[in-house]
């Protein structure tokens, strides 16, 4: 069965990403010192180290794509268990000598979102249907891990969440309305 041109290219940028992600993860590894931080690591090198080896098994022989993977799950919290507002946010400035734990977080946050871009933009160019639902999974998991690393950063006051005023918000969001009665095609 062959791959089309763009999936092929698409998939190699994948792979190639997520081993660069798994050797930066790796390194990471080495330095970290929040007991917490570092099981999250973990689980997300884990998770690429095997949506990596899946990929590659696939493109070698079609055969694994009936053993799929489910997505990383999304961390579970409620919208009140997230901190707005900023709160004297603390200067950031490039990496001097070893990495700290605020910086591997805002590696790791990167590195995820990019990552969930890239998946979500390769499926859109796969025509084998295996590939592209690797594609779509992976994209879920990065942006799944991405919010993991958030709520962590977050609750260590690492990622502050910068709002408006609430009547400045509900009044720009409140001009969407519902539809009145939904769709009705043709008129009827």
């Amino acid at each position: 069965m062959p791959f089309g041109a763009h999936e092929t290219m698409e998939v190699h940028e994948i792979l190639d990403g997520t081993m660069n992600m798994i050797n930066h993860f790796s390194y990471y590894a080495l330095q970290v010192q929040n007991p917490e931080l570092r099981t999250m690591l973990e689980r997300h090198l884990q998770s690429a180290a095997q949506a990596y080896d899946q990929l590659v098994a696939y493109t070698h022989d079609y055969s694994t794509a009936s053993g799929r993977m489910q997505p990383y799950g999304m961390p579970q919290v409620q919208p009140q268990q997230v901190m707005y507002g900023l709160r004297q946010p603390a200067p950031h400035t490039p990496m001097q000598g070893q990495f700290d734990d605020r910086q591997i977080a805002a590696a790791m946050l990167s590195c995820h979102k990019n990552s969930a871009k890239n998946h979500i933009a390769g499926s859109l160019e796969c025509a084998d249907p295996n590939v592209r639902q690797m594609l779509v999974n992976g994209a879920v998991a990065c942006a799944n891990q991405a919010y993991e690393v958030f709520l962590f950063m977050n609750r260590q006051g690492e990622y502050q969440v910068p709002t408006m005023q609430d009547h400045t918000a509900k009044t720009f969001l409140h001009t969407y309305q519902p539809m009145q009665g939904g769709y009705m095609p043709n008129g009827n």
